[in-house]
């Protein structure tokens, strides 16, 4: 998926939420990229800023990008720390002209981007399939076991192959999937307790203690209740990033 964000006219702070997926990012200087997270990722934004992003879906974007999860776990790191520093700085480039151009925004730099991305794509080997299939089966709703058993491989297996290919084991994917299911059923604005049995919680104190553990929030101030008739539900969060669709196969 590709996106991008702009920020109000007072410095802020951003609070980006674990999904498993790799980002590559265009900071208004330089190419990023963004590791997958197990944590919540916290950080400020300046006045007027404008990100953009190609976010890699689950299991991908190492690959495409050249680098192992695993190595780049909860961090920012340049691109051209995995790529020839040349061609990184030839993309910057054309990427900081396209932003420049009259007229131009948000659009020119996410075409940009998604350029970069293809660029990539077509260089790389293809994702391995057995962790593609794991996601799945993980977003299904199945636990590490249950997807062993399914996948016809030990849970040792997946573990390692998952290590490269996601940032880690696929017991740690569970529980971000879950955090992402909960948030996407909250800000729909149904109810904690609904939430948390419809996105597989144990109960209501489970989903308080792993959003809490992930987010390092509580969930009411994750997703802001809004007054309704009934009393209060979880509302919407404003400020999203704009996502912009992409034929890619390895985009989120």
């Amino acid at each position: 998926m590709l996106w991008w964000s702009r920020s109000g006219p007072a410095p802020s702070t951003t609070r980006v939420l674990p999904d498993g997926c790799v980002d590559l990012l265009w900071n208004g200087t330089h190419l990023q990229v963004a590791g997958p997270d197990v944590v919540a990722f916290t950080t400020g934004t300046a006045p007027d800023a404008l990100v953009a992003g190609l976010r890699f879906a689950p299991g991908t974007g190492p690959g495409v990008l050249g680098l192992r999860g695993d190595e780049v776990v909860g961090r920012r790191v340049p691109l051209d720390a995995a790529l020839p520093g040349r061609r990184v700085a030839r993309w910057e480039d054309e990427i900081e002209a396209a932003g420049q151009g009259r007229g131009a925004g948000a659009a020119a730099l996410v075409a940009g981007l998604e350029r970069v991305g293809r660029a990539l794509a077509d260089e790389a080997p293809p994702p391995d399939g057995l962790v593609l299939a794991l996601v799945a089966a993980i977003r299904a709703g199945l636990g590490v076991g249950a997807s062993s058993r399914a996948l016809g491989v030990s849970a040792r297996t997946l573990h390692r192959r998952a290590l490269p290919a996601l940032g880690y084991g696929p017991a740690t994917l569970g529980r971000v999937l879950r955090l992402q299911r909960a948030v996407g059923l909250a800000r729909d604005g149904l109810p904690w307790a609904d939430v948390a049995v419809q996105a597989g919680f144990a109960d209501q104190a489970h989903l308080a203690r792993d959003v809490h553990a992930l987010a390092g929030v509580p969930p009411t101030t994750l997703v802001p209740s809004k007054r309704t008739a009934q009393g209060w539900e979880p509302g919407s969060q404003a400020n999203r990033s704009t996502g912009l669709p992409s034929g890619s196969r390895t985009v989120a």
